[in-house]
């Protein structure tokens, strides 16, 4: 379908504002409807871009409209649809913006919704199954019918499931999840265990349903039964699920850009961030009167959308939970965080223990869907209220930085690649949460000469300082440890103090160089 295609259509009564003969002929790949003010992030190549211009006003400057429209130019959307229902009008300021980028603008009128515009393209893209010929489907034509109705109505996918297999004789049928979730199932077909089907996602009985999403994101068509189905007539089912699911992503995305507005409020807390604009971020993120509230961040690849898309799979889980993914203002490539309320009224503990709990064993699960790439994450402590979710946000990215960093003994590998706050109850562990390179300065620093160690005889005292330390200052341990001579040991240590400053008979004194040692 392409954008002059919606100007002939009389029910939707577009106008056109803007668009020459090279953006009217663009063809669409999607439709996606937002209000935030820069939404590239969240487009993909060849969207249609909906906005009810809630994020523009009056008072505000050209260059609002300008960086609203550059940023749909560098997303590659098709064209702009904007609502007149805001402001009775469509503001001349950004039509001009999108002459000067090439991007198409049409008006929409107070009485077309944009859910008609949605079902419009979705439903084109489709194919309007039942005036397609039969000859090129494997599915009957009644089938395909019924099939392009019950998408446009957005019916449940228990339902579109159902009744893609129901002239098959209805067998036990599954849409699952890339971790095991079971997102549809047939009423044949009995409930299956997470880890069965993690394990079943896997089989020659399972087909992907959108091979195009990300390795966290993706659903699966499974079949435990072998049926004598032509394998073009599944993936014709496939690919109707598809449809559905591509669906779920647009709402996903639009719930991404609300969870960036709030995790930029509790991250750079300023005068706007105040308890009213707070309570409503969360209201609008579904998580309002739902604390107490844990705060995760999760890291993997560059590529945002992975993060984004693994850190959803594995809160999906977390039945009793309403939560929130974004990305922080100032993250990092392939960083994404979310935030995780406590549904009311479900009699559940979603407490930070249990939460964690079931993440941990999910963990290596949602590892392996990408096993390539390293996905690390960490958990805070529950937040009592919206105004501690700052802290709760430091916890989550120190617990992450110490999930990346700790080693197994004599491995380069991490001991785990998720960690709570609540696992740092030794030195050792809290120490990994600090930035590799504030360690090294630490250790440096502390330990003075001895932190050459190319020098042989600094090796030589590093070890009995060790060791020392490791038999909490025991003379003859550490001389049985080391086969020497308790006097070697008093000459080491004493050597040892002479060059670090430090007197080890002072606890605290101890404790520095036990942490210098950690940091090496």
């Amino acid at each position: 379908m392409h954008v002059e295609d919606l100007l002939r259509l009389e029910s939707l009564d577009l106008t056109l504002l803007w668009g020459d003969r090279p953006q009217l002929t663009r063809e669409i790949s999607g439709v996606t409807a937002t209000d935030l003010e820069d939404p590239g992030r969240f487009l993909q190549r060849g969207e249609l871009v909906l906005s009810g211009l809630v994020w523009w006003d009056p008072a505000d400057d050209e260059a609002k409209a300008e960086r609203f429209v550059a940023a749909l130019e560098e997303a590659g959307a098709v064209a702009l649809l904007a609502g007149e229902e805001t402001h009775g009008g469509v503001p001349e300021v950004l039509v001009e913006a999108c002459r000067r980028h090439g991007i198409a603008i049409l008006s929409v009128p107070v009485h077309t919704s944009f859910r008609a515009v949605t079902d419009t393209v979705y439903l084109r893209q489709w194919g309007d199954l039942s005036r397609r010929p039969a000859a090129p489907y494997a599915l009957p034509e009644n089938v395909r019918a019924e099939l392009s109705r019950l998408l446009a109505d957005g019916t449940d996918p228990d339902t579109l499931l159902t009744r893609s297999v129901a002239h098959l004789g209805t067998p036990p049928a599954y849409v699952l999840s890339a971790t095991g979730r079971t997102i549809a199932r047939t009423p044949t077909a009995p409930p299956l265990p997470v880890r069965r089907a993690a394990e079943a996602v896997t089989a020659t009985t399972t087909l992907s349903v959108d091979p195009d999403a990300s390795a966290y994101a993706q659903w699966h068509l499974h079949l435990p039964e072998p049926v004598g189905t032509p394998p073009r007539m599944l993936h014709e089912i496939a690919e109707v699920l598809a449809q559905h699911r591509r669906a779920s992503l647009r709402r996903e995305t639009t719930a991404r850009g609300r969870a960036a507005d709030l995790l930029a409020l509790i991250e750079t807390p300023s005068s706007a961030a105040t308890p009213a604009a707070l309570g409503r971020a969360l209201e609008a993120c579904g998580l309002a009167d739902q604390d107490p509230y844990t705060v995760i961040t999760a890291k993997g690849a560059a590529d945002d959308d992975g993060t984004v898309d693994a850190l959803t799979e594995a809160l999906h889980h977390l039945t009793d939970c309403g939560f929130a993914v974004g990305r922080l203002p100032t993250a990092e490539p392939g960083e994404a965080t979310a935030v995780i309320g406590t549904r009311t009224g479900t009699g559940t503990d979603s407490g930070s223990e249990t939460t964690a709990t079931t993440l941990k064993n999910l963990w290596p699960t949602l590892q392996s869907r990408n096993a390539k790439v390293p996905l690390h994450g960490g958990i805070s402590t529950p937040a009592a209220t919206p105004q501690t979710l700052k802290g709760a946000l430091t916890q989550a990215r120190y617990a992450l930085t110490a999930a990346s960093s700790r080693r197994a003994p004599g491995t380069e590998a991490p001991t785990s690649n998720l960690a709570a706050i609540e696992d740092l109850t030794t030195l050792d562990a809290l120490l990994t949460g600090i930035p590799a390179d504030v360690r090294t300065a630490f250790g440096i620093h502390a330990l003075g000469p001895l932190a050459d160690d190319t020098n042989p005889s600094h090796r030589m005292l590093l070890e009995t300082l060790d060791v020392f330390l490791t038999h909490n200052g025991s003379w003859a341990r550490t001389a049985e440890a080391l086969h020497l001579h308790v006097n070697t040991v008093h000459y080491r240590i004493q050597r040892v103090e002479m060059l670090t400053g430090r007197d080890l008979a002072r606890l605290d004194h101890k404790l520095d160089l036990k942490a210098a040692l950690l940091c090496r």
